[in-house]
């Protein structure tokens, strides 16, 4: 049901973005003649046995795999701890290059690989660890289930979201909420704001800035400097977070129409950097 709801929310593909979408399910062999080009942006949902083969791609003529696969749209790793350990490092690479390189005796292969990264995942085995129910996990239980997901990877995903259980009053609920359709509008609205911004770079959104256009498009005032400056002491993040907050703060400014981005713009980029420091200790 998720892989086929997400879709109807994200953003279609534009032109230069659906030819690339297309030629790598072409290579894969996807397509048939009554879907001669793709306009929806992929979603990518592998079972967690997935092979690093599969995941990467591979063959003896080398063929595109999940991350190629979920090129310009989303790659979603459900329940992640239960992924081989060995699997999601391979993922790192990836996320970081925008393209895989695939090697084999008679020739090499690059496919890129631009896609966004969701994942989910409990606490611990149970699921209650953290929460306002008892765990019935040992410690040690708890450490091995979270620690499969290494600190490099955990620093490799912007935005980090604890969901807390539903409660009843609020399954009973009769408050209206936001649709998919409304949704879709506020990301399509975002997505075109840095499609015109980055016309001229050939890039189409904030993820892909060089360092070199940072400078340009996520200035920040001192204040906002002071605060990054804070938070690196406090949370211990690395250079790479830095960039990365930086684009996610450049994100939600885009969101509410801002130019420049704000104290509390930044102040929300780093909220979403700190969970690891609850339960990877």
């Amino acid at each position: 049901m998720l892989a086929k709801r997400i879709p109807t929310i994200l953003p279609k593909l534009n032109f230069e973005e659906a030819l690339e979408v297309t030629k790598i399910h072409s290579i894969e062999g996807s397509l048939n003649e009554s879907m001669p080009l793709i306009v929806e942006r992929p979603f990518r949902s592998p079972h967690h046995t997935i092979s690093k083969s599969s995941l990467i791609g591979g063959g003896k003529i080398p063929k595109p795999g999940e991350v190629s696969l979920a090129h310009n749209g989303v790659l979603f790793l459900d329940e992640l701890p239960e992924f081989n350990k060995e699997v999601l490092e391979v993922l790192r690479g990836p996320i970081e290059d925008r393209k895989v390189t695939l090697s084999r005796v008679l020739t090499t292969i690059t496919y890129p690989c631009n896609f966004m990264l969701v994942a989910s995942m409990n606490p611990c085995m149970c699921g209650y660890y953290g929460s306002d129910k008892e765990c019935k996990c040992t410690k040690e239980s708890i450490r091995r289930y979270i620690n499969k997901i290494s600190g490099p990877m955990l620093d490799r995903i912007d935005v980090q979201v604890e969901v807390n259980s539903v409660k009843y009053e609020k399954l009973n609920s009769n408050k209206v909420e936001e649709t998919s359709e409304e949704i879709r509008k506020r990301v399509k609205e975002t997505r075109q704001i840095q499609q015109e911004r980055y016309k001229k770079y050939k890039i189409f959104s904030n993820a892909e800035l060089t360092p070199k256009l940072m400078e340009k498009y996520c200035k920040i005032d001192e204040e906002s400097k002071k605060l990054l400056e804070n938070a690196f002491d406090k949370l211990g993040l690395s250079a790479r977070a830095y960039g990365r907050i930086l684009k996610v703060a450049r994100t939600i400014a885009d969101m509410e129409k801002s130019e420049n981005i704000q104290k509390n713009h930044i102040l929300e980029a780093i909220s979403y950097r700190g969970l690891d420091k609850k339960y990877w200790v």
